[in-house]
């Protein structure tokens, strides 16, 4: 009997400290759909009634017409790169624009892999070390190699894009990064990951967080004034930006001692209210698919955490002290939620500890024994409303999911937050244990697949 009411005591609190801290973290999000819809309904109500929609494929040339430098850190990506590479000349055509691929010495494999790759626009620069570095530090090299180029053939690059090795690049994207540019400094496409046929649950729940982020999330950052992150793939960044940047930086535009550079490349830039745009436009009149990047993401556990982990503590731990919270309400509101991750894994640990403490409980109750489950009023009326709010968030996010993937991954997408939810509580538990030992020092990969099938079609 004492040990029901201590383990119903104990279901309690840590039931009640989750309802509470999920209470705010819901109506943060609710917020943010409250955001989102009212600007699409003022959209619709005074721009779309006025304009035509604008498609990729319709708009009109640059005003400035200039050569676009495609920046590709590759770090024992020999089984992919040379694939994607070849796919990008071939969906991007005749075209005025360089793809600088950086290597490594001791990366025999990639760079035998560019070997076999037959195109003067394809520059391979070899770092000076031996890897692996860091991402940021392999880009700070391409941006070097690029900066001697251009000194070389006396010519200044547009823009410079950004894409990992293992993309699935979008034909029309060199054409939109080189209108879009003359507006902003800098310019995200969305990411939409490629659903993996043998890994529905732990890679489909990168199509359910890209679906709703990219979908909604960016679109609100834009719309508050609140800085845009970079996804790492799918960007372009003005030359004048970065060289600004570098200047700021010792000749070194990333942050070379940063394992998510781009996203704070993102907020640098915003700090030097250099106007960003996140750019949902779809390909063609007729058609809803949008110009994006594409991709396959980890298809294991262990590699989704290890992503997760150096996402969380780039962001949220050492990004704290890195970028602190400057900025406008708005800024420093989506650094807050940036940087929630592992408090909401604590909650998700609390809520999770407490459903479990329940079960054994009603099994007990269901054995006979006298069972209280000590849930106080207070505590009872947080449950109904954050089961009420539960059920918005599995709504919007099987919204956004089946508007990017059809009504299949839309209903997947409901039962994957559960492995969502625990692929973060362990990324957030590596990623503490990391910042414990100093931080990782260098490029923390996981395995790539480039998508053959996708890109013959």
């Amino acid at each position: 009997m004492t040990g029901a009411f201590f383990i119903a005591d104990i279901a309690s609190e840590l039931a009640l400290f989750a309802a509470a801290g999920f209470l705010l973290f819901a109506l943060d999000d609710l917020l943010v759909d409250l955001i989102y819809f009212v600007r699409r309904l003022w959209r619709a109500a005074t721009v779309y009634s006025r304009y035509p929609r604008a498609f990729a494929a319709t708009l009109d040339a640059p005003e400035r017409p200039g050569r676009i430098a495609v920046f590709v850190p590759a770090w024992d990506e020999g089984p992919v790169v040379g694939a994607m590479v070849r796919t990008a000349f071939a969906r991007w055509g005749e075209g005025d624009y360089r793809i600088f691929v950086g290597t490594y010495p001791n990366d025999p494999a990639t760079a035998a892999a560019l070997a076999d790759v037959a195109d003067a626009r394809l520059t391979q620069v070899t770092m000076p070390v031996d890897g692996p570095t860091t991402k940021a530090d392999c880009l700070n090299h391409l941006y070097a190699a690029l900066v001697a180029e251009e000194r070389r053939g006396g010519w200044t690059a547009k823009a410079v894009v950004l894409h990992d090795a293992e993309d699935l690049v979008h034909p029309l994207e060199i054409r939109l990064f080189n209108r879009m540019v003359e507006r902003a400094a800098l310019v995200q496409l969305p990411v939409i990951p490629l659903p993996t046929r043998g890994s529905r649950w732990i890679s489909g729940h990168y199509c359910d967080e890209f679906a709703e982020s990219h979908g909604k999330e960016m679109v609100v950052r834009e719309a508050i004034g609140a800085s845009i992150p970079l996804a790492g793939v799918g960007c372009a960044i003005a030359r004048d930006a970065l060289a600004e940047l570098a200047d700021k930086g010792a000749g070194r535009p990333f942050a070379g001692d940063c394992l998510t550079e781009d996203y704070e490349l993102g907020l640098r830039l915003g700090e030097l209210d250099r106007p960003a745009m996140f750019i949902r436009i779809p390909a063609q009149a007729g058609s809803r698919a949008v110009v994006a990047s594409r991709g396959h993401f980890p298809e294991t556990l262990e590699a989704a955490v290890r992503q997760k982990a150096r996402w969380i503590g780039g962001i949220a731990i050492s990004g704290w002290d890195r970028l602190g919270w400057r900025g406008g309400l708005g800024e420093r509101w989506m650094r807050m939620r940036d940087r929630r991750g592992p408090l909401a894994a604590l909650l998700l640990v609390a809520g999770y500890g407490a459903a479990f403490l329940w079960l054994q409980l009603a099994i007990a109750g269901a054995l006979g024994a006298p069972v209280d489950f000590g849930i106080s009023p207070a505590l009872a009326t947080l449950l109904k409303i954050n089961l009420a709010l539960l059920a918005w968030r599995l709504l919007i996010r099987f919204g956004f999911v089946t508007a990017c993937y059809g009504l299949g991954e839309g209903l997947r997408a409901i039962p994957r937050t559960i492995v969502g939810n625990l692929i973060a509580i362990l990324a957030v538990r590596r990623a503490i244990a990391e910042a414990l030992r100093g931080g990782p020092r260098q490029w923390d990969k996981t395995r790539h697949v480039f998508p053959l099938a996708e890109a013959a079609r």
